[in-house]
């Protein structure tokens, strides 16, 4: 069976890397089609626009490696603005994957949305302990 990979984010640096693994492996024989939207085609923060995606190209699995991305200074100039894009586009495709019935899906987020003096890599807590560690 061919499996339908949808990479979301495929033009980052990321989502690029992902992607030419994936065709790596296809030319190796793995059985898979990867999918890709391109942001012109598709603004991934609209949740309708998403899930006709989602209905028409019936992906099996997803890895979000989109984001809005453009460094720390407009990161330091637009804190709220990048969180709520990054957190749309996440949630966005979460759900349109939900609602088709993907098998599976992978989310990869940045370490700039993190604290900036967090540890690296971040250890792994529930949320009452970080609150007094971070």
């Amino acid at each position: 069976m061919t499996r339908r990979i949808f990479v979301a984010g495929h033009r980052g640096m990321v989502g690029g890397a992902i992607l030419r693994a994936l065709a790596q492996r296809h030319a190796a024989g793995e059985a898979h089609e990867i999918l890709t939207a391109p942001r012109a085609g598709l603004d991934l923060r609209d949740r309708d626009a998403v899930v006709r995606f989602f209905h028409a190209a019936r992906p099996d699995q997803v890895i979000i490696a989109a984001g809005r991305v453009g460094g720390i200074a407009a990161n330091i100039a637009q804190p709220a603005e990048f969180l709520h894009d990054n957190l749309m586009i996440a949630t966005t495709i979460i759900h349109a994957a939900q609602k088709a019935g993907v098998d599976r899906l992978l989310n990869l987020g940045s370490s700039c949305i993190y604290p900036r003096d967090a540890p690296q890599p971040m250890p792994a807590m529930p949320p009452s302990r970080c609150r007094k560690t971070c």
